[in-house]
């Protein structure tokens, strides 16, 4: 009779236990998953192309009108670069990025962000890096660049950065981005910007620049002269356009409905007048992982030399 009630209570215990763990599965508390979070500020996260400030102020309606279609509070936050961003997407502290392709690589390896959304400019869904110097400064082509200052916007930038230099690496034959810097260029500058990367070559502060193409469409406003000042004297193969991405624990209702009324917008002029604005971006579409292959592998062959 005593074997029979210890094997009864051991019986007991083992189910007690087997309960226990399975509700706290269940509630995500102590499983291996990642548990989602649906924040009440949802945060909004994008890196300067242009002036800061500039770019502070036009968002504000995209993020209120996000939020007033979501039900929640939505914030639009300007980062410092690049970088700054995928950082602030890794802690949680910014859960949907307006990154572009390399940032969204980096975003993705190290903290698992998904990509939702890319841009749509000119009816497409890539674009290329060019190279952009002073009409007069003799500059023609691509070796001639050596020796010369290079102006990039940040080193996480795709155009403005990565695809340059891995083109500049393969074709005249540096093993890094370092050794590119150092002994192909005489000097080079990080200008927080690809417009004011542009204007450290307009203003004789470098002697290239790289950006996005076209940058001078940006500055004509204010520069009337750029286009005749500025050429073009290269561009890069093609890279995938902008993303939109999102942190890995950010509920997955919450993202379908993020989704919908980003494409939603495409039938709001002022939100899409509000994205050419900020980015260029003429229309907002759909995005896999998959297509950002070529910017990891790109990224691959040289992860080890950048500094960002």
């Amino acid at each position: 009779m005593k074997k029979l009630f210890s094997l009864l209570l051991v019986l007991g215990i083992v189910l007690v236990l087997a309960a226990c763990g399975s509700s706290e599965d269940a509630d995500g508390s102590s499983g291996e998953g990642e548990e989602s979070i649906t924040p009440e500020t949802i945060v909004m996260g994008f890196v300067p192309s242009q002036d800061s400030d500039t770019i502070a102020d036009t968002i504000k309606p995209l993020a209120d009108q996000l939020g007033e279609e979501l039900g929640k509070e939505v914030e639009g936050k300007v980062m410092t670069s690049y970088n700054a961003l995928v950082e602030a997407m890794g802690a949680n502290q910014v859960h949907i990025g307006f990154i572009p392709a390399f940032g969204y690589v980096l975003a993705n390896e190290q903290y698992g962000a998904e990509v939702i959304l890319k841009s749509e400019r000119y009816g497409s869904g890539t674009y290329k890096a060019q190279y952009v110097v002073k009409a007069d400064s003799g500059i023609e082509e691509l070796a001639d660049l050596e020796g010369k200052i290079w102006a990039y916007p940040d080193k996480g930038s795709t155009s403005g950065y990565l695809f340059p230099a891995n083109q500049l690496m393969m074709e005249f034959d540096y093993e890094s981005a370092p050794q590119l810097e150092t002994e192909f260029f005489s000097g080079t500058t990080a200008a927080g910007g690809h417009d004011t990367a542009a204007l450290a070559v307009y203003e004789g502060d470098a002697d290239v620049a790289t950006t996005f193409d076209d940058v001078r469409t940006e500055l004509e406003g204010e520069y009337p002269d750029v286009m005749e000042k500025l050429n073009v004297i290269g561009y890069t193969q093609d890279i995938p356009n902008d993303t939109i991405s999102v942190t890995k624990e950010l509920d997955d209702e919450l993202v379908q409905e993020i989704k919908d009324v980003f494409l939603s917008f495409n039938e709001n002029e002022e939100m899409i007048k509000i994205m050419n604005e900020v980015y260029n971006w003429d229309a907002i579409i759909e995005a896999s992982d998959e297509e950002y292959k070529v910017v990891k592998d790109t990224y691959k062959k040289f992860k080890d030399n950048i500094e960002l």
